[in-house]
């Protein structure tokens, strides 16, 4: 019975601010690499599986070929592990020459030349989760300049390695960078989960005023208790979760981590049901084999 109540009051929408760029009226909707596909670096023996502007291109024209941009998957997201480990003589981060030898620019060109968006990530500590580098507090000015030159559309910012002060700075001053290039780069946070998802220390009416998306709970994983672990998290928060919500500001449950048409551990019949669930909180990234769908 509590799940009728749970989608229904998601449906809904509050009165919080929405951030001023225009994006994501509805929720996004697109493919996102990191569920499947991890930090896979290993091109030399996975050359179909690794992070690299294949991976991307190929995933791509899957979306515009196969159906998926008509029904609304637009964005194309890289995650960790796709920069240099060093930033460039100019002090800019740069894509791995090997694994993107075109450039993030040309990816996105490429994205755009199909009707896709282009989504990358970065980190505000010194490194990113996976260890690349990260975008702390003297970097975000330059790092935003430069997705907004690669013509990037979406940008996740992550939080390992910063504490709860340089998050409380940085989130809104990426905010800031981001719309002073002039690009609409749609802004996802990953600040409440790192405060826990939920007031005091997180400020829904902040986060929708400087924000498009944010998680704001831990990685789902590709099990049906990972799955129920969120569910019953939102629904027992839904009173704080929902007003938060509407059009340019979504709360972000994760990506739906479909790893085969039936996952190892996600049974025939469970699918179905997680993806209407997460339908009913807001739009999802999807991660699987579009290759094999």
């Amino acid at each position: 019975m509590h799940f009728a109540v749970f989608f229904f009051a998601f449906a809904l929408t509050g009165t919080t601010l929405a951030l001023d760029n225009g994006l994501m009226r509805t929720p996004p909707m697109g493919w996102l690499a990191w569920e499947r596909y991890r930090c896979d670096i290993d091109c030399e023996n996975d050359p179909k599986n690794c992070i690299s502007e294949n991976l991307f291109m190929d995933m791509a024209d899957r979306l515009a070929e196969d159906g998926w941009k008509e029904l609304g998957y637009v964005y194309v997201n890289i995650d960790d592990c796709w920069s240099s480990k060093q930033r460039d003589d100019q002090g800019r981060l740069q894509p791995d020459p090997k694994r993107f030898p075109g450039g993030i620019q040309k990816l996105a060109r490429y994205l755009h030349d199909r009707g896709l968006k282009l989504g990358i990530y970065g980190d505000m500590g010194k490194l990113t989760c996976g260890g690349y580098p990260g975008t702390p507090l003297d970097k975000i000015e330059l790092d935003a300049q430069t997705f907004a030159d690669w013509e990037v559309d979406m940008f996740k910012y992550d939080g390992c390695y910063s504490n709860a002060t340089e998050q409380e700075q940085g989130y809104p001053l990426m905010s800031k960078a981001l719309n002073a290039t002039g690009r609409p780069i749609g802004y996802s946070c990953s600040w409440p989960a790192y405060q826990g998802g939920l007031p005091p220390k997180v400020n829904y009416t902040q986060l929708g005023e400087i924000c498009n998306l944010w998680r704001n709970y831990g990685d789902i994983q590709d099990s049906w208790d990972s799955v129920l672990n969120i569910v019953d998290w939102f629904f027992e928060n839904q009173d704080v979760l929902t007003p938060a919500a509407g059009p340019g500001r979504w709360n972000d449950p994760d990506m739906v981590c479909l790893i085969e048409i039936f996952t190892e551990t996600l049974l025939y019949k469970q699918e179905p049901v997680y993806v209407e669930l997460y339908m009913l909180i807001t739009g999802f990234y999807i991660g699987l084999y579009l290759r094999f769908v």
